[in-house]
């Protein structure tokens, strides 16, 4: 299936120069767990989420009204549209990431999530299957230990 007819054309972009006050009020504002930082020419330059707020802004005390561009993830991992969404997904898995920003050449075309793949391919072992392996990516071994039995 066409990468296209899944991701989401609507996306919240800022200026890397906004702050990340100013990000968390766009990610509540606009409903969205990420905001996508462009230059002045549209060109993707980095990627702040909701959780990056949480795990590095909340709790390392760090100054709500720093630069956003100092916290997102630089360079993005991006997806291009031309790329099916089995390539995406092994893309997403192999990176342990949940949200992919969607390149047509250097400009932002769209954004693929985790929840677009399960909702509007209707393949839920797909999204069962990667939901596993991502969440395994990201977190520490002592999770998945051997506990007997």
């Amino acid at each position: 299936m066409d990468i296209r007819r899944v991701m989401t054309q609507s996306v919240v972009t800022a200026s890397p120069d906004g702050t990340v006050r100013e990000m968390a009020g766009l990610m509540r504002e606009r409903n969205v767990g990420s905001v996508v930082l462009v230059d002045d020419d549209g060109r993707l330059v980095g990627l702040i989420t909701d959780r990056d707020l949480a795990i590095t802004v909340v709790a390392d005390a760090r100054d709500p009204d720093e630069a956003a561009s100092v916290l997102a993830s630089s360079p993005v991992v991006s997806a291009m549209v031309d790329m099916d969404v089995e390539e995406v997904a092994a893309l997403m898995v192999r990176h342990g990431i949940r949200r992919l920003p969607v390149l047509e050449g250097d400009r932002l075309a769209g954004m693929i999530t985790l929840d677009d793949l399960a909702v509007r391919t209707g393949d839920h072992e797909l999204a069962y299957n990667m939901t596993s392996q991502i969440t395994r990516a990201s977190l520490p071994d002592f999770y998945f230990h051997d506990r007997g039995g």
